[in-house]
Formats: C-alpha cells, structure tokens, sequence
C-alpha cells in the first residue's frame, strides 16, 4: 500500500528534513514509495512520515547512501519494526552502524537496479565515508538526482547526472561563514576539503554543468546550521536562472519540503 497520488504515473518527491541533524528523502511514483537516508530517531521520523501523509508500513524500501549519523540514525530502528527493506553498499554495511537488519539488499556501486516501478542508478561519490554512492532515481520518464555529501563535483559526477529533471543538490556551507566559524580547524579542513561538502560556489558549479534546460525543481540541500544560510545558498545558486527563480527552494532541517512533482 502506497500513499494516494492524484498524478499516479508520475516522479515526485519531498524531504523529511536537510541539514547536519538529520536528513531523509521521499521518492514516489505513485505506486512505489521510497525512502532515501533516515537520519532522525524512529519516534521523529515516524512524526515526519505522518506529516507528509505516511505511515513507515507503505514505504516499498529504504535506500542509504553512506554510514554518517545524520543519514544512518534512523536506519535499523525503522527497518526492524517495520520490516522495511533496507538497501546499501557492503562498505556502508561494515560500518558496523546499522544493527540487525531483517531485509538487507546489496547495492553494487554503477550498478542499476530496479524496486517496482523505479530505476536507481547508485553513484560512487567523493565523501568521507566507507563506500558512499548517491542516486539518480527515474519512472515514467522522469529523472530525480539527489546529490549531497560530496566533497568536490567530480567529472564523473558530472557526467552521471546530466539530464535531470529535478535535482535535490548540497549547498552546505559558505566559505566565509565555515573560514570565520565556531569548528575546530581540523573540522573545518574535513568539511572543506575534497571529501567533505560542497560549498554554495561549488554547488553552482556544478549546477551549470549538469545543464539547467531540463530542471523544473531545484533544491539546496544540507545546509550547515553554523556555516551557512538559506539566503546565501539561494544568491549562490539565482544567477543561473535568468530570473525563473520559481525553481529553486530550500529543504529546511525543520520543516524539510513539502511533495514537489516532477512533470
């Protein structure tokens, strides 16, 4: 059992909530729902689900792209009184993280797979982490990227989401705010470095090389409650759209994002 969709056929999407306490992603096609990352307890995510119209039973699958707490915390707990089948790479899994995980699927990354009526094409990312991938999601023509926790956009991250329809991107930090910011220096390198986040320059750069003809939706994701803001991401990212800006929103930690379809 899915969540009603008056435009069943269809990609849409919606966020639980993006930022560095917590971040989970709703996939849906109408018929299969997926969840991507649960980095929130079982008791909040539950609460999440519900505001958005679900209950954890009428999810087909949980996809986790790397092993870090504000993506991973919710994972087993949800899984196992749910009976959600969880999907992630083995080095995600060796992490040790988890816990006992009742449903488990191995994602092979640049490996496509398909759950019901969903494409997933798994990507290898430049991250901090065991063996993190991203994903482009697509049915019914239409194609999702979620794209966060890379530390540089790579050329073959480029090239593995060109030809999106909507795009859910990291604009985790301004380089001023995390330069001049509260962290520890050596915190400050992780997030800054090439295997960290991306900076709100670096999201627009990788933006206008993905191409922006196709994209209805676009989504700053992931901001840094201490080394960014919503205003700056968004001035980062405006200039590429000519005016249209429409297009581009921002998933709160709080809040997250309403269900936004992909036509």
């Amino acid at each position: 059992m899915t969540a009603p969709c008056a435009d069943s056929g269809y990609l849409r999407f919606a966020s639980l909530g993006s930022g560095s306490k917590g971040n989970a992603t709703l996939v849906s096609d109408g018929e299969t729902t997926l969840l991507v990352d649960c980095g929130f307890t079982l008791k909040e995510t539950e609460q999440r689900l519900g505001r958005l119209g679900l209950h954890p039973r009428q999810l087909d699958a949980l996809l986790v792209t790397h092993e870090h707490g504000d993506h991973l915390r919710g994972v087993g707990p949800l899984a196992r009184k749910h009976g959600v089948p969880v999907y992630l790479t083995p080095g995600t899994w060796l992490a040790g993280r988890t816990g006992e995980l009742p449903h488990r699927h191995w994602i092979t990354p640049q490996s496509p797979f398909r759950i019901k009526g969903i494409d997933i094409d798994p990507v290898t990312v430049p991250h901090d982490a065991r063996e993190p991938v991203q994903f482009r999601l697509s049915a019914a023509g239409r194609r999702l990227g979620l794209l966060t926790d890379l530390g540089h956009p790579s050329s073959h991250v480029v090239e593995a989401f060109q030809g999106c329809d909507a795009v859910v991107l990291e604009c985790n930090h301004d380089v001023r705010l995390l330069e001049t910011g509260p962290y520890p220096p050596s915190l400050k390198r992780r997030v800054g470095g090439r295997w960290g986040h991306l900076a709100n320059e670096q999201a627009a750069w990788l933006l206008q090389r993905l191409g922006l003809d196709r994209l209805q939706h676009i989504v700053c994701s992931h901001l840094s409650e201490h080394n960014n803001r919503p205003e700056l991401a968004v001035e980062a990212l405006n200039p590429l759209l000519d005016g249209e800006v429409s297009r581009l929103t921002v998933a709160a930690q709080d809040e997250g994002l309403d269900w936004r379809m992909i036509r």
